[in-house]
């Protein structure tokens, strides 16, 4: 049985990783494998009351994780139908390349933490669309947001899945992830930014002959600014909230889309029908990536199987015989992170490594969540920022390597090398 079930799962997992080039959606190969994994496991086990206890279980665990990510991605849509991030964006204005280099950099940093990285950077790239007219400069623009989106979702419980992975799972608490990962991701972000603005030094922003325009129906300058910092202060009260109540973070997040989609309701009232159908929540909720959450929901279920047979722990006993260190076994994890997706590696090492032996807040835990958040920026295929930014720019996968991966690369050593000094001083 156990030699059946890693081969199915390596099967789904290398599906997953050649999403693109086999041209089956990922959620499709996760879905499947999730289903044949339990399904093998379940006619191999006689106990079929165990079953259905760890799979209770497991669903619970992912539903947490599902129903978070879908109040997050809806309150970002709200605010977005109603042009909340121009908030931010119009406020962007300067001449020289360098220094709108280093300013979308800690604008994206910063921002990935209060939204997600993939949010973040499909707003950032937007906005580069409407200050720049050369491709070429769009390009380097879009690699640096991926580096800094992926940098400043890895130290906030909010800010990239895998964290909130951690978190909701509770191997990080929110407090000690901000002053633990903070510095570290500032570094990786830093040095990458430093190289390219060096390289732009003294060209000039090359501004769009035209700017684009938005037609149709749009909301009020109070509208905007309301749902702008309504949505942004429900999210940045999630951790807060579960810090005082002690409740799961998703019950926080949907008590806030139940403040907002109210809000809404009423700020939105005397208008007819169709002025405001395309700024309620109900079209917010018909907008967020439904596929990106099936695949959560299938990936965590197929890797669930492997820590209920107890192969992740022998995976992880296997690790520590050949590699022996700690950090160097985290380290591997975030290269990897880069060829194949950084989700699955997370919850694999989740169930790999128990809270018993490795307890909240644990450098284990810390670190993992740095390398896994900003090893996925080495490659453009290694997160989801990279595939939207892939997507929007038309970015060739080997133009990326040739140009941004050294950086990228540099980026994260230097954090990690950072994190590692870091905590021998303050342990």
């Amino acid at each position: 049985m156990l030699t059946t079930i890693v081969v199915v799962f390596i099967v789904a997992y290398a599906a997953i990783a050649l999403e693109h080039p086999i041209k089956i959606n990922k959620s499709a190969s996760a879905l499947v494998g999730a289903g044949l994994l339990w399904t093998i496991y379940a006619l191999a086990t006689n106990d079929s009351h165990l079953v259905s206890e760890q799979l209770g279980e497991s669903l619970m665990g992912t539903a947490q994780i599902v129903f978070f990510l879908m109040g997050a991605m809806t309150i970002v849509e709200v605010v977005d139908a109603h042009n909340g991030f121009e908030v931010i964006t119009s406020r962007i204005r300067t001449s020289k390349l360098s220094t709108l280099m280093w300013l979308v950099g800690f604008v994206t940093f910063f921002l990935s933490a209060i939204l997600d990285n993939l949010t973040t950077t499909i707003v950032m790239i937007s906005l580069m669309r409407k200050l720049l007219g050369k491709h070429e400069d769009r390009l380097f623009f879009a690699g640096i947001i991926v580096i800094a989106a992926n940098s400043g979702g890895a130290w906030s419980p909010i800010g990239d899945v895998t964290t909130t992975m951690l978190w909701i799972g509770g191997q990080i608490t929110s407090l000690a992830i901000i002053k633990s990962v903070f510095l570290p991701a500032v570094i990786s972000m830093v040095v990458p930014l430093a190289l390219t603005a060096f390289v732009l030094r003294g060209r000039p922003v090359d501004a769009p002959q035209t700017r684009e325009r938005k037609h149709g129906l749009d909301s009020t300058v109070y509208e905007r600014n309301l749902m702008f910092f309504l949505g942004l202060g429900i999210l940045v009260a999630v951790p807060v909230f579960k810090a005082v109540t002690h409740l799961p973070p998703f019950m926080g997040i949907l008590f806030g889309l139940g403040v907002l989609w109210l809000v809404g309701d009423l700020v939105h009232r005397r208008k007819t029908d169709e002025f405001k159908q395309h700024l309620t929540l109900v079209h917010a909720l018909s907008r967020i990536d439904m596929g990106s959450i099936v695949f959560f929901i299938g990936i965590l279920l197929a890797v669930a199987t492997l820590e209920h047979t107890h192969i992740l722990t022998a995976l992880a006993q296997s690790l520590d015989q050949m590699v022996g260190r700690q950090d160097a076994i985290v380290l591997i994890i975030g290269v990897v992170s880069a060829i194949v997706d950084n989700v699955p590696l997370v919850a694999a090492s989740m169930g790999m490594y128990s809270l018993t032996q490795y307890p909240p807040d644990h450098f284990l835990w810390e670190f993992l969540a740095y390398c896994a958040g900003t090893g996925g920026s080495i490659l453009i295929i290694g997160s989801a920022a990279g595939v939207a930014a892939m997507g929007l720019e038309k970015i060739h996968f080997f133009w990326y390597v040739k140009r941004i991966s050294g950086l990228a690369l540099v980026g994260y050593f230097a954090g990690a090398g950072t994190y590692l000094l870091q905590y021998q001083l303050l342990h």
